[in-house]
């Protein structure tokens, strides 16, 4: 001990070894674990509050299509027992002539989506982009997507009653040969619904198309103008295909919404008359809910899902492999 109480530090320690603690690796990592497993929770705390959501939703869906894919190799009218039937159901449809022109219907609702949604949405964004005023356009535009789809189907079908607005223009105007019940006659009311889905539909095409222009680098564009390029061709050279993967979230949206469709054509014709203007959905709905055929009603359910899936993982290979050359 030094002067003043101080403690000698050169003094060699007479304490005994066995008293020390000794601090082995193992301890050192323990020391780490805490802060490592903070580390690890904090990354998966995002996921862990989605977790309830996602097995809610998850379950739902998967239970949904297990139960659908069942009862699609029955026989179940909802009252007695299901009765396994094997492939009948789906033999049932494809034999049907009511299902054939169904499906004939819901092509040609997707070459309608096709053509006018995604067409006309095209066309729209690539004119708004250059004219002023242009805000007030795509509200316009953009309005009838806010209506529920019963209300545009109520809309509509004032407009093509017999004396509707559109047959009251077309009288107006001299061409009463052209007048006519737009909702009673294959395939013409089938193409009028088209085109009253294609007005609600027009304007989140066109938007969608819009976003897609504005990402389109202005270095590219200027360039190409210096080079002598027009309008045209910055359009089929440039702007088209920079435009691929809108084009392909448009386009697949527009077939699942074809295939898709129920509501507008149920309360404009139901269907009708004589079943001529129904879809696949419609042919399921009916029936399921109104025949009682749960296993007939399946098969559809089932072959419509098949036919979108296998269309739209088709059609985003073709584009995924475009985009990579």
């Amino acid at each position: 001990m030094r002067a003043g109480g101080l403690p000698d530090t050169n003094q060699v320690s007479t304490e005994p070894l066995s008293d020390k603690v000794l601090v082995t690796p193992l301890d050192r990592a323990s020391l780490y674990a805490p802060t490592r497993a903070k580390a690890l929770f904090r990354k998966i705390e995002p996921y862990l509050y989605l977790l309830p959501a996602l097995l809610l939703v998850g379950g739902l869906l998967l239970y949904s299509v297990a139960h659908t894919l069942a009862i699609s190799f029955t026989d179940w009218d909802l009252i007695t027992p299901p009765r396994f039937v094997g492939l009948q159901n789906y033999i049932d449809a494809i034999r049907d002539p009511t299902f054939t022109r169904s499906f004939s219907n819901t092509l040609v609702w997707t070459g309608g989506s096709l053509l006018l949604p995604v067409g006309g949405g095209l066309l729209l964004a690539v004119i708004l982009e250059r004219i002023p005023g242009q805000r007030v356009l795509k509200t316009l535009i953009y309005l009838p997507a806010i209506l529920s789809t019963t209300v545009v189907a109520a809309i509509w079908s004032y407009v093509y009653t017999n004396n509707g607005v559109l047959n009251e223009t077309l009288r107006w105007v001299g061409l009463d040969a052209l007048a006519r019940p737009w909702l009673v006659w294959a395939p013409t009311n089938t193409l009028a619904m088209i085109v009253a889905a294609s007005w609600r539909a027009l304007g989140p095409s066109m938007v969608l198309f819009l976003v897609g222009l504005q990402t389109i680098p202005p270095e590219l564009i200027e360039a190409a103008k210096i080079d002598g390029a027009g309008e045209r061709l910055l359009f089929w050279r440039i702007k088209l295909p920079l435009l691929r993967p809108i084009t392909a979230i448009v386009v697949i949206m527009s077939v699942i919404g074809s295939f898709m469709t129920f509501d507008l054509v149920w309360v404009m014709t139901q269907g009708g008359p004589g079943r001529s203007s129904e879809t696949l959905a419609v042919t399921m709905y009916r029936q399921a809910f109104i025949m009682w055929r749960m296993g007939y009603a399946g098969a559809v359910a089932v072959i419509l899902s098949a036919i979108v899936i296998v269309f739209s993982i088709s059609y985003l290979r073709a584009t995924l492999k475009r985009s990579t050359l």
